[in-house]
């Protein structure tokens, strides 16, 4: 027999599923919840642990359980892909907004990541990205100046993958990733929607070309409640 709490959490879940509970409306107190199912506190604190745990909703000191957006964006982790064509695949209102383009000295910390000498060029980039209204990602991208000579704002709210690949004709080819959650910077919270959010989900990327030269170091910031970041595995036997 399916335990209580389960039970109410399905049932809840299905209500956010169905829009019966709009994103970001808050859902009943947990004693409205108590005698809905007329069960304990206990029961109604684990299926709402439970729904937080999954996605659908985001306990928020004060304020209560708040209703997050069931639809998740599928974010590759095997795959490359641009956000112009994520953004394609979701159909989602989105908007690019260039925060930053320079051509910088690298400090130590980038002259690491990229592998270029103290007096390289790199372009230091910073994008937001909006989705549905709200900003949900930060990305601060470090191109080696070496591969890409020229960048304009332009280029950089449209696509630089798509710039590299149909005006440069370069193969970006393989890109390795580290996975962290963390605390959000000032600079997170200065620039994107993060109210109630007490971490976020970054993905840094060294990406290279064909021809294994690597070319790009970046730190994407992400929302956690927006992305379920995706892969395939596969078992091999010895």
């Amino acid at each position: 027999m399916q335990n209580k709490f389960m039970k109410i959490y399905h049932d809840i879940a299905d209500k956010i599923q169905e829009g019966t509970f709009s994103p970001q409306s808050k859902l009943p107190s947990e004693h409205d919840l108590m005698e809905k199912y007329n069960t304990s506190r206990e029961t109604i604190r684990k299926a709402l642990n439970m729904l937080a745990q999954n996605g659908f909703i985001q306990k928020v000191q004060g304020k209560g359980s708040i209703v997050l957006d069931a639809r998740k964006f599928d974010f590759p982790i095997s795959g490359l892909v641009s956000f112009k064509e994520l953004a394609k695949k979701i159909g989602s209102n989105n908007k690019t907004y260039v925060k930053k383009l320079d051509l910088i000295k690298p400090d130590s910390y980038i002259q690491e990541q990229l592998k270029v000498k103290e007096d390289a060029k790199v372009w230091e980039v910073h994008r937001v990205r909006e989705i549905d209204g709200e900003n949900v990602i930060l990305d601060k991208d470090f191109f080696s100046k070496v591969y890409i000579d020229h960048l304009t704002a332009e280029i950089c709210a449209n696509s630089i993958y798509e710039y590299i690949e149909s005006d440069l004709n370069m193969t970006i080819s393989f890109a390795k990733k580290e996975i962290t959650v963390v605390e959000p910077t000032e600079e997170d919270r200065e620039l994107l929607d993060l109210e109630g959010f007490s971490n976020i989900v970054v993905v840094k990327n060294y990406v290279y070309f064909d021809d294994a030269s690597l070319f790009q170091y970046t730190e994407s910031r992400h929302r956690p409640d927006k992305f379920r970041f995706v892969d395939f595995a596969r078992r091999t036997h010895g």
